[in-house]
């Protein structure tokens, strides 16, 4: 396994400006691995539900989805500190383990954070009702026992299934129940690719902390699976989206799927060759190419998750634009 180089907390660099500060401890770079899935079923429910944008309601989705996202990230870093898991700095470290805020101070900024989130998701509630209200609630519980309570999901290999839900396929499901005020199957279905991807965000991150998650006694299924294993399941999680897209396109041509799904998802074919390359950097992990290709593998897999969320909502609006043209 490749050493990093990390510092501890002890001989990081001296705290920056409040502002610079606060922005690596919230963490803004890990958003659109969480908003991608709201801009998506927005836009899904636009053009496959033939809905008309109520900006309002997606504006608050949008933030909802920032607050709590944020907040989570912050109770997470507070939780890893405590717990003795994240005491090293690397790139992606977060303003705790670089002391430049306590444990406290990232408690009560992710409680309002949190707060916050809850209450934009109480004023969507009040507008669309009790189909938002049940994911709302579903995406709190996850949230809330990702890494609190008797069996956090993140420390038990349940890790995986908590961002495939919150950050993918809830995301797009509740974006387009507040446009269009009812619950369908097609946004959890076509967001099954995306929400993949979040998984492999999570999981390149596992896997490169392998080591001090086991010597803290942490279940990922990074560290159940092993390095070796972990390869091959980082491979699955970046190539099967495609393979998925592609059997939906397959099931709209025998119109067994209902609605299609418009051949222009097969622009999001396009993105293959940044997963082949993130694929071959997992496997030089040991001698790598450049000495942070498998450290910020994890940074990496959310540009690719960014990239393609782009993709298959650009599909979705050159689907409208070819429908308007030939009408």
């Amino acid at each position: 396994m490749h050493e990093t180089t990390n510092l501890n907390p002890s001989e990081s660099e001296p705290a920056p400006p409040w502002i610079k500060k606060w922005i690596v401890a919230t963490r803004p770079f890990a958003l659109p691995a969480s908003t991608m899935s709201v801009i998506f079923g927005t836009v899904l429910a636009l053009t496959i539900a033939k809905t008309p944008l109520n900006l309002l309601h997606f504006i608050a989705a949008f933030f909802g989805m920032v607050f709590l996202h944020t907040g989570s990230n912050l109770l997470n870093d507070v939780f890893d500190f405590k717990k003795g898991i994240d005491r090293s700095v690397n790139p992606v470290s977060g303003a705790v383990v670089r002391g430049w805020i306590t444990p406290a101070q990232a408690l009560r900024a992710g409680l309002v954070f949190l707060l916050i989130g809850t209450v934009i998701g109480l004023f969507i509630v009040s507008r669309v009702g009790r189909p938002i209200l049940w994911i709302g609630m579903v995406g709190v519980a996850v949230g809330c026992f990702y890494t609190w309570g008797p069996l956090p999901l993140k420390f038990n290999a349940l890790g995986d299934t908590a961002v495939f839900l919150n950050f993918g396929v809830l995301g797009s499901l509740g974006a387009w129940t507040v446009q269009t005020g009812f619950l369908s199957w097609t946004p959890v279905l076509w967001a099954i690719p995306m929400s993949i991807f979040v998984v492999a965000i999570l999981h390149a991150n596992n896997w490169r902390d392998i080591q001090s998650d086991q010597s803290g006694g942490i279940k990922t299924m990074a560290s159940v699976l092993g390095d070796a294993a972990s390869e091959s399941y980082y491979t699955v999680l970046l190539l099967s989206p495609f393979v998925i897209i592609l059997i939906y396109l397959l099931l709209s041509i025998a119109n067994w799927l209902e609605p299609q799904m418009p051949m222009t998802f097969l622009i999001t074919f396009i993105a293959i060759p940044k997963a082949l390359k993130l694929i071959n950097k997992g496997k030089s992990r040991k001698n790598p190419a450049m000495p942070l290709d498998f450290i910020a593998l994890d940074g990496e897999t959310a540009q690719l998750n960014l990239i393609f969320g782009i993709l298959c909502t650009v599909a979705l609006g050159l689907y409208a634009l070819l429908a308007m043209i030939s009408f």
